[in-house]
C-alpha cells in the first residue's frame, strides 16, 4: 500500500450500515456538496467552510435512517473565501459507493442531501426547459408570435452608442415577408438569434449522437433544426440572424422586447401605442442575398446541419441536410472578416473568434459525408484541419468550450474524422488537436487548484456556469479521443460546483438539487408562478455589477423573493456575487446556450 493510500485509509473509515450516528462538537459554518450526487466510482468531494480554523475536523455521512455509513476527518485548508469564511476544508467521500441518499455532518453542521448513483436525470430537466422555450405554433403553453410567419425584413438599425441597444431614429424596411415562426426564445426575453440557435442545436444534435439518441431529445433538436432551416434561405443564399429588437428608439416612437414584461402569447394582439414591433417583429439578415456570411455563423450553422445528417435515419433526408450545411459553409467570409456578426447590437453577444466555428463546421460535414459515402469528405477534413491550424495560431489559449469557443468539440470531431478517413498530411495532426484539448483543460485545472471550491471557471465575470459545464464536457471529449482519464475528477468537480459545491450552496439549474435557484429573471415563470424547471442561469458574476443595486420592478413583475432579502449576501467573495432575485439578470437569467452546454456535458457524463 502506498503512503498516500495508507494515509487515506487511516483518515477515513467506512462503517457498517448498522452503526448509529455519533454526535460530536465541531466548527460553525456550512457544508457544500453536489446536491445531485455522484456515480459509484467517481471521485467525490464536499467542502466545509468555516469562520474559524478547524484542522482535522471530524465529519460523518449518514443515510436517510440516520445511520452513520462513513466517518473521516477534514483534509487540508484549501484557502479563504471571504472575511466571514476564511477557511474551506476538503471532505473526501470517495470511498462511499453504496447507492442511496445521504447527508454529511460535522458537529452541528448538516449538508443538503445528495445521492450515490442518483436516479434524478438533470439532462432530462434541461430538455424540459427547452420545451418551455418553444415559440410559434408548437409552443407548449399557448401559441405565440404567429405573426412571425409573415415578418418584414429591415436594414440594420443604428444605435445611440456602442454599449446600448437603444435605437437611433426609425427602422428601414428592405424586404419580406419571410416565415421565421417557431424556434426557441433566446433567454428570459423573447428575441431569437441564429447565432444562439445554431450553437444550441449543435449541442443538442451532438448529445443525440453521443448519448444514444433519446427520442425526446431528438424531437427537441428537430424543433430547433426546423427553425434553423427557415433562417437559412438556401435559394437566395440569405441567412437571417435575428427576430425582434431589444429596446425601442431614443425618440420614443416605438418600444422593444426588453421594455415590456409580459407573456409571449400576448404579443400578436398587442395594439398599444408604440408596440408595433412587439406585434409584428422585424427580421434582420447577416448580409445581402448571395453575399459572403460572417464565418462564425456559417461554420456553426453548417455544424448543426452536419450533425443532424450524421444521425438522421433516412439517408435521403440525411443527404438533403448535408447539402444545406455544405451550402451555408461555402458562403463563409474568411477574408477581410472585420467584426463578426452575432446580434443587433453586437454587444449582446460580442464574439471575436471564428476559426473554431469553421473547424467545427468542416468536421461535422466530413463525418456526415463519411457516413453517407460522399466523396467530399476528404475535402472537408482538409478544410477543417486548415481552420484548426489557424485557430491554434491565432485564437488558442483565450477561452474554453462555451458559446464563444467551440474548438473543443471541433478538435474532438476532427480527430474522429481524420481517423475514419485515414487522412494524412493535414495542416494539423491528431497530436496537435489532443494537445490543445489538454491545454484547455489545464487552463481550468490550474485555476481550480487555486480555488477553495475547485472551480475551473472564472466566477467574477459573465457565463461562469456555462464555462464550468464546458470544462466538464471537455474532460469527457478529451477522454473519448485520447483514452486518458486524467481529467475525469476535474470534470466531476466542475459539475459539482454548478450543483451546489460552491460558496453559495446553490444549484444553478432550477429544480435540480435541494437548494436550486428560486427567482430566475424569466418572464414566463415569474408571471405564471410555475418554476422554470431545467433552466440554467449565468451564476455568480462580478460584484461590481451590483454596485448600483438591482433597480426597480416592472409594474407587472411579481416580486421574488417576496421580502426582497438577499439571502446570499454574506457569501460574496473573491470579487464575485450571486443574487437570487428576479431583477438580477446579471446572475439569475437563464439562456438557451447555458442549458445546451449543460445538457451536452451531462449527457457525456451519464455514459461514464
Amino acid at each position: 500500500m502506498s503512503r498516500r493510500a495508507l494515509a487515506a485509509a487511516l483518515a477515513l473509515t467506512v462503517l457498517t450500515m448498522g452503526s448509529p450516528a455519533v454526535a460530536s462538537s465541531g466548527p460553525s459554518g456550512h457544508i457544500r456538496v453536489d446536491q445531485v450526487g455522484f456515480d459509484t466510482t467517481e471521485v467525490k468531494h464536499a467542502y466545509l467552510m468555516t469562520g474559524a480554523t478547524a484542522p482535522g475536523a471530524r465529519f460523518s455521512v449518514i443515510d436517510r435512517r440516520g445511520r452513520e455509513v462513513l466517518r473521516g476527518t477534514a483534509g487540508r485548508d484549501l484557502g479563504s473565501w471571504n472575511t466571514a469564511y476564511p477557511h474551506v476544508y476538503d471532505l473526501d467521500l470517495s470511498r462511499l459507493r453504496k447507492p442511496g441518499s445521504y447527508r454529511i455532518k460535522s458537529g452541528s453542521i448538516v449538508s443538503p442531501e445528495f445521492a450515490i448513483a442518483p436516479s434524478a436525470d438533470p439532462a432530462a430537466k434541461a430538455l424540459t426547459f427547452f420545451n418551455g422555450q418553444r415559440d410559434g405554433a408548437r409552443a407548449t403553453r399557448r401559441p405565440s408570435h404567429l405573426n412571425d410567419r409573415a415578418a418584414e425584413v429591415y436594414d440594420w438599425p443604428v444605435f445611440t452608442g456602442d454599449d446600448t441597444d437603444q435605437i437611433k431614429g426609425e427602422l428601414t424596411k428592405i424586404g419580406g415577408p419571410v416565415d421565421v415562426e417557431g424556434g426557441w426564445f433566446d433567454a428570459g426575453d423573447y428575441l431569437k438569434f441564429t447565432h444562439i440557435l445554431a450553437y444550441t442545436d449543435t449541442m443538442l444534435w451532438a448529445a443525440v449522437r453521443d448519448g444514444g439518441g433519446d427520442r425526446r431529445l431528438r424531437a427537441e433538436a428537430g424543433h430547433g433544426l426546423k427553425h434553423l432551416d427557415k433562417m437559412w434561405d438556401e435559394e437566395s443564399k440569405t441567412l437571417y440572424i435575428q427576430v425582434g429588437i431589444g429596446a425601442g428608439n431614443a425618440e420614443g416612437t416605438f418600444v422593444g422586447d426588453h421594455d415590456v414584461w409580459r407573456l409571449p402569447e400576448a404579443d400578436d394582439g398587442d395594439t398599444a401605442e408604440g408596440h408595433r414591433y412587439i406585434r409584428n417583429r422585424p427580421v434582420f439578415r447577416a448580409a445581402d442575398p448571395g453575399q459572403p456570411i460572417s464565418p462564425n455563423l456559417a461554420g456553426r450553422t453548417a455544424a448543426a446541419f452536419g450533425l443532424a445528417a450524421q444521425v438522421e435515419p433516412s439517408r435521403s433526408r440525411a443527404r438533403a441536410l448535408l447539402e444545406k450545411g455544405a451550402s451555408v459553409y461555402a458562403m463563409a467570409k474568411t477574408a477581410d472578416v472585420g467584426r463578426l456578426v452575432t446580434s443587433l447590437p453586437w454587444a449582446f453577444y460580442p464574439e471575436s473568434a471564428w476559426r473554431d466555428d469553421m473547424e467545427l463546421g468542416g468536421a461535422e460535414l466530413a463525418l456526415a459525408a463519411l457516413r453517407l459515402g460522399d466523396s467530399r469528405a476528404g475535402e472537408w477534413v482538409a478544410q477543417s484541419a486548415h481552420w484548426a491550424g489557424e485557430y491554434l495560431r491565432h485564437e488558442a489559449g483565450g477561452d474554453t468550450l462555451n458559446l464563444y469557443d467551440v474548438s473543443a468539440l471541433g478538435h474532438a470531431d476532427l480527430v474522429r474524422a481524420m481517423r475514419r478517413s485515414g487522412a494524412s498530411g493535414t495542416a494539423v495532426s491528431q497530436r496537435d488537436l489532443l494537445g490543445d484539448l489538454r491545454a484547455q483543460l489545464e487552463v481550468g485545472a490550474r485555476r481550480a487548484a487555486q480555488d477553495p471550491f475547485r472551480a475551473g471557471a472564472r466566477y467574477d465575470q459573465f457565463d461562469s456556469v456555462p464555462h464550468a459545464f464546458g470544462l466538464a464536457a471537455t474532460s469527457r471529449l478529451y477522454r473519448a479521443v485520447s483514452g486518458d482519464r486524467a481529467y475525469d475528477a476535474f470534470g466531476t468537480q466542475q459539475r459539482g460546483w454548478v450543483f451546489g459545491a460552491n460558496a453559495w450552496g446553490v444549484s444553478f439549474m432550477q429544480g435540480v438539487g435541494g437548494n436550486s435557484i428560486q427567482c430566475p429573471h424569466y418572464q414566463i415563470a415569474n408571471l405564471t408562478g410555475r418554476p422554470a424547471t431545467g433552466a440554467v442561469v449565468n451564476g455568480p458574476n462580478s460584484a461590481s455589477l451590483f454596485d448600483d443595486g438591482l433597480g426597480g420592478h416592472f409594474e407587472e413583475m411579481t416580486k421574488c423573493p417576496a421580502d426582497g432579502v438577499d439571502r446570499y449576501e454574506s457569501f460574496t467573495g473573491r470579487g464575485s456575487r450571486f443574487v437570487d432575485d428576479v431583477r438580477s439578470w446579471q446572475a439569475s437569467e437563464p439562456a438557451d446556450d447555458f442549458a445546451a452546454i449543460a445538457l451536452y456535458a451531462l449527457t457525456l457524463m451519464s455514459r461514464d
